[in-house]
């Protein structure tokens, strides 16, 4: 049997505040081809299927085209609720989907029970867990949530005999956080909470062939049988990994029998740019970037006018600005009160201005203009 793991479409989400709807469309209707070309059998959706827990109805359509892609390409669907998604929504009328071939896993209390698939070797069981809210289920921790949930999916596992692939969605570590992953924020109100990948483990009695997780954005291997497929399409320049895809599982009789990685499309890469505004909008070597993602960093002393008009001149999508002055001066150990003692208002404005300047004072004309509307207040207090 041939799976192919994929997670966290955020159908809806924008890029830096660009819609990215005709991006990602371009990228799954690539994925259902990929599904046709590879003689893929199950698609597994690991939450975040679209982005707002109240989707707009563009974003409804994107999911319904994309679906009905995958099922004219060949193959099942199988997808669960992230912490994204709403999940009396996402499983509204989820028997009738599932007569159709798309089987959406969003209660809590179904989730021991398996999606059954087949293949020339016997059942493939797929067990779908939901984003899990901690204190909903009466636990203090994701952690805890999800081990009380894989203790429910072992116990069905080990009665049934079957193969089985487990889709979870989690920010799951072996220890080390993945910082390269990139692109989440945190998965519960309190705070970051980590799983330990362990909570997935097999036992003799009950085989989990393949754990596919999701909410993380790039893809991280934690273990042979455990993977983050990321997401389809860059959605914040923290998302390093400059590669989008999914996983294709092979399962034999045995089980997992290999997990190969799929490249998907790129619509519009990420870049990051850095030096003088001046600089940036001449530098030839640049070229290559002016139709990518940009995020420029400026480091000019001084913040420079218009500076986001002028650079979409040369780089339409840059999406991000940030000043980072070259050459700030190190701190003043010296109090605020301490540093400006005595020292008349036209000096406390300068000190000020080569404060956020980054050591940069006054020009002649803001001086002459600081120096006019001083001299025009102390006029207005002597005739009070």
């Amino acid at each position: 049997m041939r799976l192919l793991h994929t997670s966290d479409w955020h159908i809806g989400r924008t890029f830096h505040g660009h819609a990215t709807l005709d991006a990602l469309r371009g990228v799954l209707l690539e994925l259902a081809a990929a599904v046709r070309r590879e003689h893929v059998d199950a698609v597994l959706v690991a939450g975040d299927v679209f982005d707002s827990a109240t989707p707009a109805a563009a974003a409804f359509e994107l999911f319904e085209e994309a679906v009905l892609a995958i099922r004219a390409a060949g193959a099942d669907v199988v997808m669960t609720s992230g912490n994204h998604d709403s999940a009396a929504r996402l499983g509204h009328q989820a028997p009738f989907a599932a007569a159709g071939g798309v089987h959406v896993r969003t209660r809590a209390d179904a989730l021991d029970r398996p999606v059954v698939l087949r293949d020339e070797h016997g059942e493939v069981d797929v067990y779908g867990i939901p984003y899990l809210e901690p204190l909903l289920l009466g636990e203090r921790t994701h952690a805890a949530a999800l081990g009380a949930a894989m203790d429910r999916v072992r116990t069905a596992a080990a009665e049934r005999g079957n193969r089985s692939v487990v889709l979870a969605h989690c920010f799951a570590s072996t220890g080390v956080v993945p910082q390269a992953a990139g692109g989440e924020r945190d998965i519960t109100a309190g705070g970051l909470d980590i799983v330990p990948s362990s909570v997935f483990d097999a036992t003799d009695a009950a085989r989990i062939d393949y754990v596919a997780l999701g909410h993380l954005h790039s893809r991280v291997r934690l273990a042979e049988r455990v993977r983050y497929a990321g997401a389809p399409l860059h959605y914040s320049f923290g998302e390093t990994s400059p590669v989008r895809g999914a996983w294709l599982v092979d399962l034999d009789a045995e089980g997992l029998a290999d997990a190969a990685w799929l490249d998907l499309p790129v619509p519009r890469r990420l870049t990051e740019i850095t030096g003088p505004l001046d600089r940036l909008l001449e530098d030839e070597s640049l070229a290559g970037a002016e139709q990518d993602w940009v995020q420029a960093v400026l480091t000019d002393p001084v913040r420079q006018q218009d500076a986001m008009a002028r650079l979409r001149e040369r780089f339409p999508h840059v999406a991000k600005l940030e000043h980072r002055p070259e050459g700030v001066r190190p701190a003043d150990a010296r109090s605020y009160g301490e540093r400006t003692a005595g020292l008349p208002d036209a000096a406390l404005i300068a000190g000020f201005l080569e404060h956020v300047r980054a050591g940069a004072g006054p020009s002649d004309a803001e001086s002459a203009l600081v120096a006019e509307v001083l001299s025009t207040v102390a006029a207005a207090e002597r005739a009070a």
